[in-house]
């Protein structure tokens, strides 16, 4: 019965996965017609996660989840920082290591607003190990795991959408993304 149970859980998060990665695609080719809006749904974000995470951060993140809410959503995920840095090749000192090493609850909470083809991403919150982090920790972080990963990616900075992308919006039942008509 338990196997059964685990394999229906795995094909539904593997439908989810390729619904969503089927919208990215669609959007990424332009395929999608003008003023369209493409619904992602929070299990897809969440099947979307499971499988691409650990495709970027081999080590170190596990347990991936999403929870959208109006205009902004709460990413959490249990992390190991200096396994993290392990599997990207970095060297860590010994001291640094010590500080940053074993797993413990991560939760990121951002904001979006977004129009006209222009899209800020807040960093509203962070949370470790259900302690809310201070603007240098949180400087600390940004700068030693999250921009190796995603070094062209703006914080608190507006950027251009891309895709012929005009907005996206976030709320509880999905993350909406309008297409420029």
């Amino acid at each position: 019965m338990l196997v059964v149970l685990a394999a229906a859980v795995m094909l539904h998060a593997s439908e989810g996965f390729d619904s969503a990665q089927r919208k990215l695609d669609a959007i990424e080719a332009r395929q999608v017609r003008p003023g369209s809006v493409v619904t992602f749904t929070p299990e897809e974000i969440n099947a979307w996660a499971r499988v691409t995470v650990p495709q970027i951060v081999p080590q170190g993140i596990r347990n991936e989840h999403v929870e959208l809410s109006n205009g902004s959503a709460i990413s959490s995920a249990l992390v190991d920082f200096l396994k993290m840095r392990q599997g990207k090749g970095e060297a860590t000192n010994w001291f640094l290591s010590r500080l940053i090493e074993g797993e413990r609850p991560l939760a990121v909470t951002l904001r979006v607003q977004s129009g006209g083809g222009r899209c800020t991403v807040y960093l509203t919150g962070v949370e470790l190990s259900g302690v809310a982090v201070n603007q240098t920790v949180l400087d600390f972080l940004v700068k030693t795991f999250f921009l190796p990963i995603y070094p062209d990616a703006k914080i608190n900075q507006p950027f251009d959408l891309d895709y012929n992308i005009d907005r996206i919006d976030i709320r509880p039942r999905g993350v909406m993304v309008t297409i420029k008509r």
